[in-house]
């Protein structure tokens, strides 16, 4: 049943984060490390240490489908609550059709815990929606997951939803998927769609594949689903897809990590901003001097990706402003290899998850 929306996302694992990178704290922050990006919020000059893949699709953890099995795991979002790390991820099926992709939610303390976790696929709609991003929305007192979903008698294939909990670590209380805002005829909607509030208005951002990023606003008190502007292109470059935007802990400026291509791979490309709703700068948005790619992995020759995509950075807290620490940065992504991503069309790829740890 299709649910009709638009009418009207060689080190070891430690506890929390990768022993290899320094003592961790129970919030995957390090507690030896002593801030050395100062001088990268100029020079753009970033460098990275990848671990091994953390996870990966497991027929037994997942619910049983024999005749097409689970693929892929992607576009992750993060937060860490109540001592635990709770994951979202974009979950693929070797089919086509409904439900051959879904969002799956798995819970679990450590890191070196999250491959025997068992995973729950969310019950939202058997049409197409994945690409989620989890925060606590403060006013409400709510989780918040924001996504993107077809509306088939729109034949709209991407538009931005939302579901809510009280409780985020139970998975079978999530709402059914609305709307964050009608999607006009004729408008091309984007996709990877990604919130972040400031102190007074909540800012959504997008893609749509062809080298822009758009942005929308509302006031906090009209979030989730009243008061939007129409999209707005802010970012024109050479981008394809997947900007997820955070605030720097301390700082009166604004990180997007965006995804590019590069051949037959992809790679990670970052711009500034003071203000959310304010002029993105490249600082480092290109293949000769990347945010993460290929060229900027220390541990590249024995590293398991050569494709670097869909990232989501550790935060600092679990709110809507979603802060991350700017010396002490660590990315979750999901990765393949140049034969696994060269094996054919998109929906063949087997991502897994990792992590980059800035050095």
């Amino acid at each position: 049943m299709v649910i009709a929306l638009f009418f009207g996302t060689a080190c070891g694992i430690s506890a929390c984060g990768i022993t290899a990178f320094g003592q961790t704290t129970g919030f995957g922050q390090t507690t030896n490390h002593e801030p050395v990006a100062t001088g990268i919020w100029q020079s753009g000059m970033f460098r990275w240490q990848v671990s091994p893949p953390l996870l990966a699709i497991d027929q037994d953890r997942l619910p049983q489908s024999t005749e097409h099995p689970w693929l892929a795991i992607k576009d992750p979002s993060i937060v860490r609550f109540d001592g635990r790390w709770h994951l979202f991820c974009t979950l693929r099926k070797a089919k086509q059709g409904d439900g051959r992709i879904r969002i799956g939610y798995l819970s679990f303390e450590q890191w070196s815990d999250a491959k025997d976790a068992d995973w729950t696929v969310l019950s939202l709609t058997m049409g197409y929606h994945g690409a989620p991003q989890i925060f606590y929305f403060e006013p409400d007192k709510k989780w918040y997951l924001v996504y993107q979903a077809e509306d088939a008698t729109r034949d709209l294939k991407y538009g931005p939803c939302f579901s809510t909990n009280d409780d985020i670590s139970d998975p079978h209380k999530w709402t059914l998927p609305e709307p964050l805002y009608v999607v006009k005829e004729g408008t091309k909607a984007g996709l990877d769609f990604w919130v972040i509030c400031d102190h007074s208005k909540a800012h959504l951002f997008f893609t749509t594949l062809n080298g822009q990023m758009w942005r929308a606003e509302t006031s906090i008190n009209q979030f989730p689903n009243k008061g939007w502007t129409d999209p707005q292109i802010v970012l024109r470059a050479d981008i394809f897809e997947a900007s997820h935007t955070y605030a720097l802990r301390g700082h009166d400026k604004f990180l997007t990590v965006v995804e590019a291509q590069a051949g037959k791979r992809r790679y990670f490309k970052g711009f500034v901003a003071n203000r959310l709703d304010g002029t993105w700068s490249p600082l480092a948005a290109s293949q000769e001097k990347p945010l993460v790619s290929t060229k900027n992995v220390v541990n590249q020759r024995t590293s398991w990706a050569t494709s670097y995509s869909h990232g989501e950075l550790i935060r600092t807290g679990y709110n809507q402003k979603l802060e991350v620490d700017p010396d002490d940065l660590t990315l979750l992504f999901q990765g393949a290899n140049d034969e696994e991503y060269q094996r054919g069309n998109y929906g063949q790829i087997p991502w897994r998850l990792g992590m980059l740890k800035l050095k």
